[in-house]
């Protein structure tokens, strides 16, 4: 095993964040089975966590809480986790999709108000938070972040004091609120779920034992022994508690034909064992690895995948052409996904030391090398070059998506579009600047059948087609530069 260490891999999206919530019937505490849910979210967030406990038969308002910056296994340790007494709680994993990266901007978000307290856990973005935070902040809110997830913390409290129930107060901030949403809301006696009407990201619903958990995917329901439920409708509210068990409205569900799920979930954010909206994110992987076989052929000795998200479509690959699949990349375990901080400079200094080639593997044969997009185009002519180093006669690069041309105001870091490598360049231009011998991009076309036609799509940073109209200005903020 040979090939030096290089520079790799800041050339992806930044991710959305992770919301985790428990509520056990039985009054014991869920702060370390939340943790362990937030562990297997991870991927979903690395910038902050928390999380927020209560006792529901403690003293009405008493919250709490610990959140921090980093990994979820920095934040926390067994003293922490021990002070976090109580039998409902939510909690949060957070990539920073508005707001800037600090402590204060983590979640969970929790509110004392005259009816009491509230934890809030948010994946998504809000389309309308400019105006929604002034209204609210001419009326005397004073904030304490720079997150949208605030403004909507503060519509539920505010509706609540006019609502005979807090799920009745969520209902009515979902009145207000535009975008993308998944929430997870705590109040002194009950635990609530709610998903845009869009379904832009996705909810769940698990139980173990006698506790009720919700999560945003599958795969942190398995972590902790949870057996998966359902998922949580697009536009529905779901009220936990001991009395009811699960409650339902779905008096604000549309039309299935105005859905915009995020394809890119199934393609790269989701863990590839998680299932949402009864689709496979692991077979779907395989189906697009398949179409690029079919769609984008080529002859190779070897399919490979960019670790990790790739491996599965190039396992696809593989199948379909019957191409042997392979490793060509010994990725670095302890180092994050650097990627997902914050701001270009930090991704172009934190790109260090991350995959090594794998010359006995590669060295002189014909390579195909599956990535699951390219978006700025800044690595992966270091990572081909990795491979040519390593002694791979031809390197042909194939994508698991379209590319992308246009951003995303729906919580996922597409960067504008002047930073959209597919924007101002042709396939063939791309391939040329990223040193391939072929470049294949999935088809358009083939979106919908990776989730095999079961539900409408959101295909907006591939088309400019998003299932609402985006703002008319660019509200990304840091996105920007």
């Amino acid at each position: 095993m040979t090939a030096k260490i290089t520079q790799a891999h800041s050339d992806k999206l930044g991710e959305e964040c992770g919301v985790f919530g428990m509520y056990d019937f039985d009054g014991q505490d869920v702060a370390r089975s939340i943790y362990y849910g937030l562990l297997a979210l991870q991927h979903r967030g690395q910038e902050s966590c928390g999380i927020a406990v209560s006792e529901t038969k403690g003293p009405k308002g008493m919250v709490h809480a610990h959140k921090d910056m980093g990994l979820v296994n920095e934040a926390f340790d067994s003293e922490k986790l021990g002070k976090l007494r109580g039998d409902i709680g939510v909690g949060h994993v957070r990539y920073s999709t508005a707001g800037s990266s600090t402590r204060e901007n983590a979640q969970p978000l929790v509110l004392n108000y005259v009816k009491g307290t509230l934890g809030m856990a948010h994946n998504g973005n809000l389309i309308n938070a400019v105006e929604l935070r002034e209204e609210l902040a001419y009326t005397g809110a004073i904030f304490q972040t720079t997150i949208d997830s605030e403004v909507i913390a503060y519509y539920i409290a505010r509706q609540r004091l006019v609502s005979k129930t807090v799920e009745e107060a969520v209902g009515r901030a979902m009145d207000k609120i535009k975008g993308a949403y998944a929430l997870v809301v705590m109040s002194p006696r009950k635990l609530i779920g709610a998903r845009d009407p869009f379904g832009f990201k996705p909810l769940c619903i698990g139980k173990v034992d006698n506790c009720y958990v919700l999560a945003s995917e599958s795969c942190a329901l398995d972590t902790i022994g949870a057996k998966f439920i359902r998922d949580v409708l697009p536009g529905e509210v779901v009220t936990i508690s001991p009395e009811f068990g699960i409650k339902s409205d779905t008096s604000r569900c549309i039309d299935k034909s105005k859905h915009g799920h995020c394809i890119f979930e199934y393609i790269y954010f989701s863990r590839p064992d998680s299932r949402m909206d009864d689709v496979s994110v692991y077979n779907a992987r395989i189906k697009a690895g398949k179409f690029l076989a079919k769609d984008s052929p080529v002859e190779a000795d070897l399919v490979v995948g960019v670790p990790e998200s790739g491996n599965v479509a190039a396992l696809g690959y593989s199948m379909e052409s019957g191409i042997p699949y392979g490793q060509a990349f010994v990725k670095n375990s302890y180092i994050g996904r650097t990627f997902i901080k914050p701001g270009q400079k930090s991704r172009e200094s934190s790109v260090q030391v991350k995959l090594n080639a794998l010359s006995e593997a590669v060295s002189g044969k014909r390579i195909i090398m599956i990535d699951d997009s390219i978006v700025r185009g800044t690595t992966s002519d270091r990572i081909i070059n990795m491979l040519r180093e390593a002694g791979a006669r031809e390197v042909h690069m194939r994508v698991s998506s379209p590319p992308f041309l246009w951003p995303c105001y729906f919580g996922i870091d597409v960067p504008a579009r002047n930073q959209l490598i597919a924007y101002n360049h042709s396939v063939e231009e791309i391939r040329q600047i990223i040193g391939a011998d072929s470049l294949g991009y999935l088809r358009l076309e083939r979106l919908p059948e990776l989730v095999d036609n079961k539900f409408e799509i959101c295909t907006g940073c591939f088309t400019g087609k998003y299932p609402l109209d985006p703002p008319k200005e660019d509200i990304r903020g840091e996105f920007e530069s």
